[in-house]
């Protein structure tokens, strides 16, 4: 018996088709190398930077079952937190919306060493839990109004303490060392989000439209 024989024959790539393969590896390295080439420290903004989009969700979604207001708006008979989500009781207003949030561990910055992510919004749930800010005046009208962001600020060098925090743009706020190095993250109400320099900061507060802006820090 003779052995059997394909006759089917190995075919080699084209010089187009082998273009087309390289093009794609480098655009494929285009992408990842770069999210790789700040090390641990872009890994976390870039992290921290998600974690804000998908906040800014949850405030949407929120919204969009309560007339067009957010938690800070509606008295908390109505299910809102309006005048108990201060800095002291910040976690109050994510945990009101807990259905429109993931997971609890969005609300953690993982170049925040002071806090620690929680496994679920029942049990110990608090300031702990949490590295972003709440913006208390924020709404629908002004969709350059701080919704959330990073809570490493300082004032004059002084980090700035867990609490209400009242800021316009002639303030002397800054972000402090901690976290993303002399930068940090912001959530606007029209869903973006900005990475934000000592330098920019100062006019992100004046594109609010706000004259003061209260921040919940928690």
């Amino acid at each position: 018996m003779k052995p059997s024989h394909s006759n089917q024959r190995c075919r080699a790539f084209t010089l187009l088709e082998l273009s087309v393969v390289i093009f794609l590896l480098a655009m494929l390295a285009a992408i990842i190398l770069p999210a790789n080439n700040g090390g641990p420290g872009k890994a976390r903004r870039i992290s921290c930077v998600y974690n804000l989009r998908q906040i800014t969700v949850a405030y949407f979604l929120w919204e969009l079952d309560h007339g067009g207001k957010y938690p800070a708006e509606i008295s908390m008979t109505n299910g809102g937190t309006m005048g108990l989500a201060d800095g002291r009781n910040a976690w109050i207003n994510y945990f009101v919306m807990s259905n429109q949030l993931s997971a609890p561990k969005i609300l953690h910055c993982p170049a925040d060493t002071n806090s620690f992510a929680a496994t679920n919004f029942s049990s110990g749930f608090n300031n702990q839990n949490i590295s972003y800010f709440v913006g208390l005046s924020a709404d629908t009208n002004h969709s350059q109004a701080f919704l959330a962001g990073d809570d490493n600020f300082e004032i004059g060098g002084v980090p700035v303490k867990s609490g209400l925090l009242e800021i316009s743009s002639n303030m002397p706020i800054a972000w402090s060392a901690a976290r993303h190095k002399f930068g940090g993250n912001i959530g606007l109400a029209d869903g973006s989000v900005q990475s934000v320099d000592n330098n920019s900061l100062s006019k992100l507060l004046d594109q609010t439209g706000l004259a003061t802006n209260r921040l919940a820090i928690p």
